[in-house]
């Protein structure tokens, strides 16, 4: 009975509360209780959609251009003068480089004045000159740097409705040139940003030995590209670009994005060789700040002062298929240079150090042509008696070497070694600017007339070339004859092509084969007379 009760009272209880709360929703008796929203939730809801995921037009604040006027920057290092009608380079002179041995020869400047027409340095937008197509204003005014001061000078431009600054900084002890290229936008869009060089020859009578050229930094890889008609066409090479440059071999005028993924374009026009590097994709929503930047470097191939910049910019200096020995070569030089400080004569000191390493095989050389000498008249015998066997008489040959210890090939080894030697050698001083324009013998002696007064240059007299040849005759007249006539005549003709190819290297280069003769022809000299 109690139980009943117990229970009856439960259904009553339970009928009481679901009808008040029926009657309390639905006739109005009680507003009903909104569940609370959990925190993150109420977070997320207050704070403001992001542009990116709403983008709503902003206009963008006014913007007053001013006339376009030069503004100048100078360093102990350059002279560079720009307009601030969008940025573009006019001039950029090199301090402390002349363009010749004359007293009265201007500095190297590496902006010629077809280059200055083509806009250095200029921003393209879409493809389009940022600098024509847009007005501007100028953040900043001449900057004169000294010591360690770094400056900066700001571009502001309004080029079809995106507000474009150019930030480019300065520093007095770097021939290097940071640039921050700040977009904004008062609606959504993403746009094309091409960072452009133009430069004409870099050297004063390009030559086939110094030649202007277009080189870049694709997929870990140096390369260039020196044919004319090749770049009058034009050139957009694929890969993954870390900088592009137009370069001699003393002097280089160099772009390097920011990031890697980039397109190239370069080509040679009316005389003027022109990089472009074009980065895609920039998005620039209303109301954020996008940038992006890059470095440019004009000045000096040495790999002292290019050390340290992004993108590996200092691989410009590039010494070919023989740069491991290239480059501990060079160290060398530089470092007699230290002590003589005279390059002609740190390059005979350079030469004396090679011909001692290479003693030893040049001994076995001249001994093995001696015992060739020796084998001549059993040699003679052996082609009179199986002439016509050709296979016989080589094997007879090969059994006259083995009995006599002789290695026919014995004499060629010292010349094999030399080859990658001097090949590594010409590379480095060809790419040496510290060769340019460096003294030997000013004067011819007892004269006024300049002489090897720039061992980068051809002797212009062609004496050391003629000298040279006159070494390599001598060379060959004491060298053991070979038995074969047709190789004897190509051992006497090797002294007339080699005077001919000299007679316009530069004469660092003559003066290391010259003393290379000399020393080979005392070393044979002293071998015969101890025979």
């Amino acid at each position: 009975m109690d139980t009943k009760r117990t229970i009856l009272a439960v259904v009553l209880s339970f009928a009481i509360l679901m009808g008040w709360q029926f009657l309390s929703e639905y006739m109005g008796w009680v507003k009903p209780q909104q569940p609370q929203p959990r925190q993150e939730e109420s977070q997320q809801a207050a704070k403001p959609a992001t542009p990116s995921e709403f983008p709503v037009d902003k206009p963008l604040p006014a913007f007053a251009p001013s006339p376009g006027k030069d503004v100048v920057v100078e360093t102990p290092l350059y002279k560079a003068v720009f307009y601030s009608g969008g940025g573009i380079l006019k001039e950029f002179t090199l301090k402390q480089y002349r363009e010749s041995m004359k007293k009265d020869s201007p500095n190297v400047g590496m902006i010629s004045p077809a280059a200055e027409a083509m806009a250095p340095m200029g921003l393209l937008v879409d493809g389009a000159p940022s600098w024509s197509s847009g007005a501007w204003q100028l953040d900043g005014s001449n900057l004169s740097l000294t010591g360690t001061q770094d400056g900066t000078l700001r571009f502001i431009g309004d080029v079809g409705g995106l507000r474009v600054t150019r930030e480019l900084k300065f520093s007095a002890s770097s021939y290097a040139i940071q640039e921050k290229v700040g977009l904004a936008s008062a609606t959504a869009r993403s746009i094309r940003l091409a960072f452009t060089l133009s430069t004409g020859h870099l050297e004063e009578g390009d030559s086939q030995y110094n030649k202007t050229r277009v080189a870049y930094y694709r997929d870990g890889s140096f390369k260039e590209e020196e044919s004319d008609s090749t770049l009058q066409k034009g050139i957009a090479p694929d890969g993954t670009m870390g900088w592009a440059s137009v370069m001699s071999n003393y002097f280089l005028a160099l772009v390097s994005p920011q990031d890697s993924g980039v397109a190239l374009r370069a080509k040679l026009q009316d005389k003027v060789y022109r990089v472009a590097l074009e980065k895609s994709g920039l998005q620039v929503n209303p109301g954020q700040d996008t940038s992006y930047g890059c470095t440019y470097y004009l000045g000096p191939k040495e790999e002292s002062l290019l050390a340290g910049l992004p993108n590996n910019i200092e691989s410009a200096v590039h010494y070919g298929f023989f740069s491991v020995i290239a480059r501990p070569l060079m160290a060398m030089l530089n470092f007699f240079y230290s002590y003589v400080g005279n390059y002609g004569v740190a390059i005979i000191l350079l030469t004396v150090i090679i011909k001692i390493v290479l003693w030893p095989l040049s001994y076995k050389s001249y001994k093995s042509m001696e015992q060739m000498k020796k084998l001549q008249p059993m040699m003679a015998k052996l082609k009179e008696k199986y002439g016509d066997d050709k296979e016989r008489l080589n094997k007879e040959m090969m059994q006259l070497y083995k009995t006599y210890k002789v290695n026919p090939a014995g004499g060629c080894l010292p010349i094999v070694v030399q080859i990658p030697i001097f090949f590594g050698l010409y590379q480095g001083l060809m790419s040496a600017i510290a060769l340019r324009q460096a003294p030997f013998v000013v004067h011819f002696p007892f004269t006024d007339w300049v002489w090897l007064a720039d061992l980068s240059a051809k002797d212009p007299f062609y004496i050391t070339p003629l000298i040279m040849g006159g070494t390599m005759f001598l060379q060959q007249w004491m060298t053991p004859a070979a038995g074969d006539p047709t190789q004897q005549k190509i051992m006497l003709l090797m002294p007339v092509v080699f005077t001919f190819l000299f007679l316009n290297f530069p004469s660092g280069l003559v003066v290391y084969w010259l003393t290379n003769n000399v020393i080979s022809i005392a070393q044979q000299w002293w071998q015969l007379r101890r025979a």
